[in-house]
């Protein structure tokens, strides 16, 4: 019996994904130059073995803030991921479990989550406390928690109509026991799915953040601040522009083709309906 190939777009997206975790990683205990050192005399450098991928307008080395700016994605994509999915899965499971008003709530409380865009709730927090990354991260978590509620309620409720969850109520367990027991091992699949998609979602609104001041401040470096200092330099130096819209766009490509990857394994039926 012969096993089938991995999908194709599993595949590319592990490597992206190794890829850019590997950068970040890496960025943890090497770096070719400090990120923050400043070389006005050297400015604008194009790429030379000193500096692989030349200098910015302050003379900084642009692997350098590429890589630590990878790192600070990865911490707040994982991070606010990790709170959001841990939070909406809770809720999810109690709504399926309780059913009746507490459902009818959750799923508002849900509706709710998703009239406030992350934009709008991190402009809501800086204007509060300052633009900061744990004010990013807030605001990621928070409007994952509605997305993490719905598929764990989704997938909950079709767990609590097989047999084996009527043997374990008709044995005594209660509730809390069998969503721990039962349900949330059968429900980890679209749960993960889910938030391997999640992670190219929250690495694009930090980038978008970042872009518009609110979120990792100087020196801290970001992939979305990168851009918007070169956005006046374009004719001077595109390179500067160039480059973190790739690591952006590598990010994201890799996460979201991990996402589909992972799916078509969890459901072959939708690897089977898509069109050859």
């Amino acid at each position: 019996m012969t096993r089938s190939p991995l999908p194709a777009n599993l595949v590319i997206g592990a490597i992206l994904v190794a890829l850019v975790i590997g950068v970040a990683l890496l960025s943890t205990i090497w770096t070719p130059y400090d990120h923050a050192a400043l070389d006005i005399a050297h400015k604008f450098q194009g790429a030379s073995p000193a500096h692989w991928l030349g200098t910015d307008q302050l003379g900084r080395d642009v692997v350098s803030q590429l890589m630590v700016a990878a790192g600070n994605s990865m911490v707040v994509a994982v991070t606010a991921v990790l709170i959001g999915g841990t939070i909406g899965t809770a809720l999810g499971l109690l709504a399926s479990a309780r059913g009746g008003w507490v459902e009818d709530l959750v799923m508002r409380l849900s509706d709710l989550g998703f009239a406030f865009p992350a934009l709008l709730f991190a402009i809501m927090l800086a204007a509060a406390f300052g633009p900061s990354l744990p004010n990013v991260v807030i605001a990621i978590a928070f409007i994952n928690i509605p997305v993490f509620a719905r598929v764990a309620r989704a997938s909950a409720n079709q767990i609590w109509t097989r047999e084996y969850v009527f043997a374990a109520r008709a044995a005594g367990l209660g509730q809390f026991a069998i969503s721990r027991d039962h349900v949330l091992p059968n429900i980890a699949a679209p749960v993960i799915v889910q938030a391997t998609i999640e992670f190219a979602l929250a690495i694009l609104i930090e980038a978008a953040l970042s872009y518009l001041g609110l979120g990792a401040q100087p020196p801290a470096p970001s992939w979305g601040r990168m851009l918007s200092e070169a956005q006046t330099l374009m004719y001077i130096a595109p390179h500067l522009a160039i480059y973190p819209g790739l690591a952006i766009v590598t990010a994201v490509l890799g996460f979201g083709l991990l996402g589909d990857g992972l799916r078509d394994i969890s459901d072959p039926r939708l690897s089977r309906e898509r069109p050859a």
